[in-house]
């Protein structure tokens, strides 16, 4: 196995992150892969970097996980927070550490980058996901996610 590394995603990592959710929204019940939908949203992210950024874990020079970290205005914490989404590992990858890596690199970026908190949502059903983010210092909160379509 090459280095594995954690980085800003590029340009040309857009393939293999429109790979990842596919396998990530294979998993969740609220939604549906759609490869060309998440290469326009993971492009748009790239060209607007003050509205987040995304992180890529190589292996040597594969993509093999993914994190995107947007950033929003709480108006309880009084500024920018982040909301953590697409967090998702290749099969392979998974069960070593990796997924943990990436996470904290994506906490300590936060933190650095002087947000307030970090918010995610996961699927309900997918509990190997909901004992990960607990064993990172993640707490259920008592909100409540709706959704309308526009």
């Amino acid at each position: 196995m090459a280095e594995v590394d954690i980085g800003f995603a590029t340009a040309a990592d857009l393939g293999a992150m429109a790979d990842l959710l596919g396998q990530l929204f294979a998993l969740e019940s609220d939604f549906t892969p759609r490869r060309e939908k998440q290469r326009v949203a993971l492009a748009w992210l790239l060209d607007h970097p003050d509205r987040g950024r995304l992180f890529v874990l190589r292996d040597g020079a594969t993509v093999v996980g993914m994190a995107n970290a947007l950033i929003n205005v709480s108006t309880a914490e009084g500024g920018p927070v982040l909301v953590l989404e697409d967090v998702i590992l290749a099969e392979s990858h998974r069960g070593q550490g990796h997924g943990r890596r990436l996470v904290e690199h994506v906490l300590a970026w936060a933190r650095g980058a002087g947000l307030a908190r970090v918010t995610l949502l996961a699927d309900r059903d997918n509990a190997a996901a909901l004992r990960f983010y607990q064993t990172l210092g993640f707490e259920e909160s008592a909100m409540v996610v709706r959704r309308r379509r526009l």
